[in-house]
């Protein structure tokens, strides 16, 4: 399978968005670019989904992806509920670079709403999430523009994206907020450790 690359206009990319969001409904994999890094994503609701991402990466099974939601709403849709401080995280840095990881009673999932109303607009077209990772093999330093990631994954993805080089080129900042309120960055990235550490302390 080749990739099909779309190039971003800023202005009038409904045809764009409308070809990602059928190729992510028929369980194929998309590239979409963020304000960090550019982002393969998947369909959660279809299943197999997520394993096609772990192949076209050559990733650990054992390394857990994010999830881009569309909204807060979204998260507490899927039985997660944020604590006081985990919502401080999410209204000071929400959307923007910060992958939180919250914890539901089963399971915990990092979540991210990006600052980039095409991933946002994408995710809330198929359910409000997305799957998603850098959109690199694994190993190999993220791609920052759409030929990078169609050099690495081309031949996996349906529908690549091309919103131009990233602004930014940093992936995002990964923190938890443990049972005690304390936050603990596990990942330094796009929103420097001492930004979220004023929100509260920290183990780390």
């Amino acid at each position: 399978m080749s990739a099909q690359v779309i190039k971003l206009t800023g202005t009038s990319d409904v045809a764009a968005v409308d070809a990602a969001v059928a190729a992510l409904e028929a369980g194929q994999l998309v590239v979409i670019p963020t304000e960090t890094v550019y982002g393969l994503v998947a369909n959660p609701r279809v299943s197999g989904s997520v394993e096609q991402i772990y192949t076209a990466k050559q990733r650990d099974r054992g390394k857990p992806l994010q999830m881009l939601v569309s909204g807060m709403d979204v998260i507490e849709a899927m039985g997660f509920r944020l604590s006081d401080v985990e919502r401080r995280l999410a209204e000071r840095f929400w959307p923007g670079g910060l992958t939180l990881i919250v914890e539901s009673e089963d399971r915990s999932e990092g979540f991210r709403i990006p600052d980039s109303e095409i991933a946002i607009e994408i995710s809330a077209r198929v359910g409000g999430a997305l799957w998603a990772t850098s959109a690199n093999s694994s190993g190999d330093p993220a791609a920052l523009t759409a030929a990078e990631a169609v050099a690495c994954l081309g031949d996996s993805v349906a529908v690549v994206l091309d919103g131009g080089a990233v602004a930014d080129g940093i992936a995002s900042t990964v923190a938890r907020v443990d049972s005690q309120g304390y936050v603990e960055v596990l990942r330094e990235g796009a929103i420097s450790r001492k930004l979220i550490m004023s929100i509260g302390s920290s183990h780390a």
